[in-house]
């Protein structure tokens, strides 16, 4: 088997270093030894591990009992061994971002995917295929395909952190679906391990040839597989064609209507990889996978029309799929206008009217269109001249068409950004109907909202006839979860009465599960429970996804009793994240939290859509980045603070050494969450708040004071150099420093100048430049390391804003109280806020500017002070405070 990688930091070895408690849980210890004994990847069944992997994209929560990180497929069937031994239910996930709770389970081995099995494996352009490992991110195979114009078609907005295996499990669609189908269409083969660890190849086999002949003449799991599918397939043919929907959009079930088929050389094949996409992980874990491609047109163009009426847009839809586009996308008036209320999104929402009610926007790319003016010209004079459109904004630069794209792929984050506990929440939200009975589906739709008393936002991909529609509920409360049931009742009978799929994108999950009996009608559910026997025959594979165990003939050789995970996936209102029983604490803050609702409401935006495991063009999150481990995401740290706040965890869990150090320390504090989270999940300002408390508690630790007050060890080393340059190179200063202040010996320390920025200005004479010849008059405030390491900086910033006529004066000023923030030490942090503003408010008054050489200076200014100094004040409606 082969090693972990070791071209990122271990995770383990950190953990190790910080010599903390970490046991297992005792219920599932035996089981956690024997996979430690059986893998290579790490083993973790500890409670912080159970509650980072108890939550993904979705409204669910449910503790598994573990995580394996496999390092290949040989680990993989390793653990799954094991865990058949132990009769313990398997889970495979990637990046956690599914929307329907694919990725939870209770009681599961969940087998997380993404950390070591991403690799790209082959790639052979003239075959347009690659085959690949399923932690891969989808975004990052596209980038590794550019050479060649391909691209892998299925784009769902969550691409830059969503892995391929994640899309084989739900099947993943995306905006393009309109253009290209969705990924059953591009698996060509794969390889899987089964329950009892047992490994498949699945490829296409015709029956009769000669592999067919060698297969049943092995006999066998593979043999069984193929006689049981094909069979299957045979007898139920006539409710294979009724039921399944005529659509480019159909997710839901077991792909029955896939797997067995007519080559293009009219022979019966049976292809067991088009059964493992969309199975969310029920039939086996994937490890492998061979994918056909496509090209990837040269250029495309956006053309996004505006409509007062969502109706009349809905009604456009199938008239635009007439001009050949390759994408048709919806955004309604929620969309535009939470975005304008988002720091990160607000410039792309800018060029859309104030009244449009929703959007159409349309794709078209050059291998459809030799001129990609010309359809935008036709469409516009259909929509806008002639039709219900209004305006057009047209967007052919590649820059422009990237911001609305953002815009358009922000809608999920973004709607979960919603103030309150009522939220949009996702259980019904990516029906698909035919694009010509969308409209009618719509007015249905609506109906079904005002009967049940809320309402709902609409968007998404309106070309394929699938619309991402969210009721307005508080799940934390009775009525709001009880809406829930008869509400995905209405809205199943009504996909049905218009030849649809009840999910056309997202899968089952526990949220549609239950439903598919209905959809499918009971000769096809037997078919589905029958297809899952003969793969997982004590039904252990992320038990609840697309089948459930609804009678005594579904259940394994370990009966009823023994079964933890009979009835998961039977009713949709179970295992949620927020119920009527959940309650979260208040605490008492130094910091104000009224713009956000408190404390526990920041803690709660957090969706899960896994925007920070993205490591590509954002800033959001760097130590994830770094690790790529859950634990250093935003999520992570905000699925930990959530679980203290609300019971999961004892609230003093928070205020413990292994939370510190184990959560929060790895968090840089640099605010990329603030404006990379769609829902503004600021993490640096929990961390300082819970760090202070910390503070408060049990004292600060020698490292965590020095780096508070590093201004001032800065000077000293400043005044000292160069004789305090010297000091490390003294033998062993690099392990005295790693020891007693936990810098890692291999750093290189900084290097103090002899002379500070501050030091040469006054030496220069101060401001060059007279008050009556100024343009502008500025205060220039340097940090601690351009005052005492890089002077130069500051110098080139005089420079700079001298030969444009701006008079320089650089005050005698506080330190910002960056770094005793980032410590938590409020206090301090506030203490130098308030003499920093009360020394620059009188010069600002007078017609100043202040500005800083360091970013993180300058939004400490902005941001953090006003928390700071602002008296904090109870946000309303809080269950509970400590």
């Amino acid at each position: 088997m082969s090693s972990p990688p070791a071209d990122r930091p271990d995770f383990e070895s950190y953990r190790a270093s910080l010599d903390l408690d970490a046991p297992d849980d005792p219920e599932h210890a035996a089981l956690a030894a024997d996979l430690r004994l059986a893998c290579e990847g790490a083993v973790r069944f500890d409670e912080y591990s159970q509650v980072l992997y108890a939550t993904d994209g979705s409204i669910y929560q449910a503790r598994p009992a573990g995580v394996v990180f496999p390092t290949d497929a040989d680990d993989v069937a390793a653990a799954m061994r094991v865990a058949a031994a132990h009769d313990a239910p398997v889970l495979p996930r990637g990046a956690g971002s599914s929307l329907a709770g694919q990725s939870v389970g209770p009681g599961c081995v969940v087998l997380d995917c993404s950390r070591h099995m991403d690799a790209i494996l082959d790639v052979d352009p003239d075959a347009k295929r690659a085959t690949v490992q399923p932690g891969v991110v989808q975004d990052h195979l596209d980038a590794r395909l550019e050479e060649w114009g391909l691209k892998f078609a299925p784009d769902p907005a969550s691409s830059n952190r969503a892995t391929v295996g994640g899309g084989i499990g739900n099947n993943s669609t995306g905006a393009h679906s309109v253009r290209y189908g969705i990924t059953d269409a591009y698996v060509e083969e794969c390889e899987a391990v089964l329950a009892d660890g047992t490994r498949v190849r699945a490829r296409e086999v015709k029956v009769g040839g000669p592999e067919w002949e060698e297969i049943l003449a092995e006999g066998g799991r593979e043999a069984e597989l193929y006689r049981t599918v094909r069979d299957l397939v045979a007898d139920n043919a006539d409710e294979i064609e009724a039921r399944y929907p005529d659509l480019k959009r159909s997710v839901s079930g077991y792909n029955l209507h896939e797997c067995v088929y007519e080559n293009a050389n009219g022979n019966e094949c049976v292809n067991l990889a088009k059964l493992f996409v969309g199975a969310e992980g029920t039939l086996g874990t994937v490890t492998e996978a061979t994918l056909s491609l496509v090209e990837t047109p040269e250029a495309t163009a956006l053309a996004l029309f505006c409509f007062s009426d969502l109706v009349d847009a809905m009604e456009a839809v199938p008239e635009a799929l007439e001009f050949d586009p390759s994408a048709v996308e919806l955004m309604d008036e929620e969309v535009f206008r939470l975005a304008r209320d988002s720091a990160e999104y607000a410039e792309y929402a800018e060029p859309i009217p104030d009244d449009a009610a929703a959007a159409l926007m349309l794709e078209f790319d050059s291998d459809l269109h030799d001129d990609l003016e010309a359809p935008i010209a036709e469409a516009s004079a259909h929509f806008v001249h002639a039709g219900a459109a209004f305006d057009v904004l047209e967007a052919y630069d590649d820059a422009e068409q990237a911001k609305l794209w953002k815009l358009r792929k922000a809608a999920i984050p973004l709607l979960m950004s919603m103030e309150g506990d009522p939220k949009p929440y996702p259980f019904i939200e990516d029906a698909s109907v035919p694009p010509e009975e969308l409209a009618e589906y719509v007015q249905g739709f609506m109906g079904v909202l005002e009967a049940h008393d809320t309402e709902a936002a609409y968007f998404a991909h309106a070309g394929s006839g699938t619309l991402h529609i969210r009721p307005v509920l508080n799940l934390k409360e009775s009525e709001g979860v009880e809406k829930m049931l008869p509400i995905a009742e209405d809205v199943t009978s009504l996909v049905l009465d218009h030849r649809g799929s009840f999910s056309g994108e997202h899968g089952d999950g526990l949220a549609r599960t239950q439903f598919n009996p209905k959809m499918y009608g009971p000769e096809l559910w037997a078919a589905f429970k029958e297809l899952k026997t003969a793969f997982d025959p004590d039904w252990r594979m992320n038990p609840g996804k697309v089948v459930f165990r609804d009678g005594p003939d579904d259940v394994g050789p370990s009966g009823p009793d023994a079964d933890p995970n009979r009835g998961v996936g039977a009713d949709m209102r179970e295992h949620l994240r927020y119920g009527p029983a959940y309650s979260s604490l208040e605490p008492t803050t130094e910091q104000d939290f009224s713009e956000e609702g408190g404390f526990s409401h920041l803690v709660e935006l957090c969706n899960g859509c896994g925007t920070c495991r993205q490591t590509d063009s954002d800033v959001m999150c760097p130590s994830y980045r770094g690790m790529e481990e859950e634990m250093a995401t935003t999520r992570g740290r905000a699925n930990m603070l959530r679980a203290a706040i609300s019971g999961e965890l004892p609230e003093e869990e928070m205020y413990t050494e292994r939370f510190q150090k184990e959560v929060l320390d790895l968090c840089l504090g640099c605010k990329g969450c603030q404006s990379d989270c769609p829902t503004g999940v600021d993490l640096a300002k929990l961390k300082a708040e819970v760090k202070h408390r910390y503070h408060e508690r049990e004292g600060s630790g020698l490292r965590e004071r020095l780096f508070a007050n590093i201004d001032r060890v800065a000077a000293v080393g400043s005044a000292l150099a160069p004789v305090s340059n010297r000091l490390a190179d003294l033998p062993g200063a690099g392990l005295l420093a790693e020891k007693a202040l936990g810098v890692a010996c291999e750093r290189d320390p900084p290097t103090f100048a002899d002379r500070s920025f501050a030091a040469w200005f006054e030496a220069r004479g101060g401001p060059r430049i007279a008050e009556r010849d100024a343009t502008e008059r500025v205060l220039l405030v340097p940090d601690t390391y351009t005052n005492y390491v890089y002077p130069a900086a500051g110098r080139a910033a005089v420079q700079v804003l001298e030969a444009a006529g701006v008079r320089v004066e650089v005050p005698d000023a506080a330190p910002s109280g960056r770094p005793a923030y980032s410590e938590g030490f409020l206090d301090l942090a506030r203490e130098r806020a308030a003499s920093n503003v009360a020394q620059f408010a009188p010069k600002v008054r007078e017609g100043r500017s202040v500005v800083y050489v360091e970013p993180s200076d300058a939004a400490m200014v902005q941001d953090e002070y006003l928390d700071l100094l602002r008296k904090p004040s109870r946000p309303p409606n809080r269950t509970g405070e400590s």
